[in-house]
């Protein structure tokens, strides 16, 4: 699953890295959440575009998106055959940049969050699919979902799923729809390669939609391991006086 990502390349970095026409201005973005807009790339008229979307698809079908789930991940596996997707994965798939996402490691009862990113760095592309669902009265609302896959090496120790990472001479694949059909694409579904990615642990901040600055992704500090006193502490510390245990047999007027 992938439920948080970064994106922090710059516009013009970003433009140039996926050659599309638009020049959008937007700033780095450390914490992108499911239900925010979020930026893909997509075919128009044979041309890369540049579109924001909402990050959780809604299927065309779908009467009143305030009662249906949030589809936030397609399973890459199921993703030919289940109808919220299959459609999108059909005519609409699409490019969803990032710098990196985030992934918790379950610890006992508690998760870890730890970040993925690029080893050289530089932004990378999931591999998405979009929809556009039209309201009663005309309303239109453009949506996506990234589509995982099973976690590679790298990862499989901190979560057992991971999104799907296109490389860039599999752009042109992966987008052209109209040459390409669902299950040939398929074929790009695989878990990345093994040396692409590096992660770490960071800092809970990242739980809080809130949180969003350079600081989220920042290795976090080791803690050092408590010291064992020694003979000479142990002497020198006064033993703590035990107060009589009160006999709870008897009621006390204090």
């Amino acid at each position: 699953m992938c439920g948080r990502y970064l994106l922090d390349t710059t516009p013009a970095a970003l433009r140039a890295f996926f050659a599309y026409a638009e020049q959008p201005n937007f700033p780095a973005r450390y914490n992108v959440a499911p239900t925010q807009p979020i930026p893909i790339v997509r075919l128009a008229e044979g041309k890369r575009q540049f579109a924001l979307v909402r990050w959780g698809l809604i299927p065309a079908w779908v009467k009143d998106p305030r009662g249906f789930g949030l589809l936030i991940n397609a399973r890459g596996e199921s993703v030919n055959d289940k109808p919220a997707f299959k459609n999108a994965m059909k005519r609409r798939r699409c490019l969803i940049p990032a710098d990196g996402f985030y992934e918790w490691q379950e610890d006992g009862g508690n998760k870890r969050p730890y970040v993925v990113r690029p080893r050289t760095g530089g932004p990378i592309a999931f591999a998405g699919v979009w929809e556009c669902w039209m309201g009663p009265n005309g309303e239109e609302l453009e949506t996506a979902a990234i589509v995982t896959t099973e976690a590679n090496r790298t990862l499989r120790a901190i979560h057992h799923r991971m999104p799907v990472i296109l490389a860039p001479d599999a752009f042109d694949f992966w987008l052209d729809c109209a040459n390409v059909d669902a299950a040939t694409a398929a074929a790009a579904i695989a878990p990345a390669p093994d040396n692409l990615l590096e992660t770490y642990e960071i800092s809970t901040a990242v739980n809080r939609v809130a949180n969003d600055s350079p600081a989220l992704i920042e290795r976090l500090a080791a803690q050092p391991a408590a010291a064992t006193p020694t003979n000479a502490e142990l002497a020198s510390t006064p033993a703590k006086r035990v107060k009589p245990k009160k006999d709870e047999r008897q009621p006390s007027l204090f």
